[in-house]
């Protein structure tokens, strides 16, 4: 049996599909478990129930931003309850200076997360992904609604996005196999393509002539602000690209090694959501 928190989100989804294709048993925690969808086999709980969720439980996945700052109860119990590993997600960047992270200003403590996890008795894996595959529709979506033009900063920032199912499938397999107990896990996409290469892909896919526009960075962060975004993860973003432009992206092999297959291209990535560019 294994516990996954955060289970209708974006990692929690395919991580319930990965864990039953190798024939385990698992409990959803969601915030609205009678209106969940799982498949057969799939025991559905509400946070308030998470001691008895947490009985039987072999493994514990700890979603950050569903755990947050109940992580030290959560884990408190997980110990007390007798589970035997827990897999913790935070991200590739989790050991930059927190000024260096843009997703704290949104609210994500990916540090203490993982912190509080690997500092427990507990045996452990940490699985830390790049920049999700996903960021493109938030950022672009809008745009390609209107013309075949994505604009924005930085055309020569480069990163190696990676397929939420990779990640999903990653912690599937630290949660049911001990040879990848005590480890710091650095997962990525295949490749690194710059943000001009990017945007043409998403045209190949799905049928359309697209091509990426740069604009300068300050023109870029004030269409931002004014679509809402906070302004430190709009300056901290900007910072990034900038300083991440002079540098060699970050491109590991792990997904390889631990499944036993290459990660998922940008481009499979497109064309398993193809139908939300419309």
């Amino acid at each position: 049996m294994y516990l996954v928190t955060g289970a209708t989100g974006l990692i929690g989804r395919p991580l319930v599909e990965a864990l039953l294709s190798e024939g385990a048993e698992i409990r959803a925690v969601t915030r609205s478990p009678e209106d969940a969808t799982f498949p057969a086999g799939v025991e559905a709980v509400a946070p308030e129930a998470i001691r008895r969720a947490l009985r039987g439980a072999r493994g514990l996945f700890v979603h950050p931003r569903a755990a947050k700052d109940d992580t030290d109860k959560l884990l408190r119990l997980a110990a007390e309850e007798g589970v035997r590993k827990v897999v913790v997600m935070s991200a590739i960047n989790v050991d930059d200076h927190p000024d260096h992270q843009p997703s704290r200003f949104n609210g994500d403590r990916n540090a203490e997360v993982e912190r509080a996890v690997t500092e427990r008795a507990l045996p452990w894996v940490a699985v830390r992904p790049s920049s999700f595959a996903m960021n493109t529709l938030a950022m672009w979506r809008g745009q390609l609604a209107l013309g075949d033009t994505v604009r924005g900063p930085y055309a020569g920032f480069a990163e190696a996005v990676i397929h939420e199912r990779d990640v999903a499938e990653v912690i599937a397999r630290a949660l049911v196999d001990d040879s990848l107990l005590g480890r710091r896990i650095a997962i990525t996409g295949p490749e690194a393509l710059r943000l001009d290469e990017m945007v043409p892909i998403i045209g190949a896919v799905i049928g359309r002539p697209l091509r990426f526009e740069e604009v300068p960075a300050e023109m870029a962060a004030q269409g931002m602000l004014r679509n809402g975004l906070d302004e430190r993860f709009v300056h901290a973003l900007m910072a990034r690209y900038q300083r991440e432009m002079e540098r060699p992206a970050t491109v590991t092999t792990e997904i390889e090694t631990i499944l036993g297959r290459p990660a998922r291209t940008f481009a499979t990535w497109v064309a398993d959501h193809a139908g939300a560019w419309s």
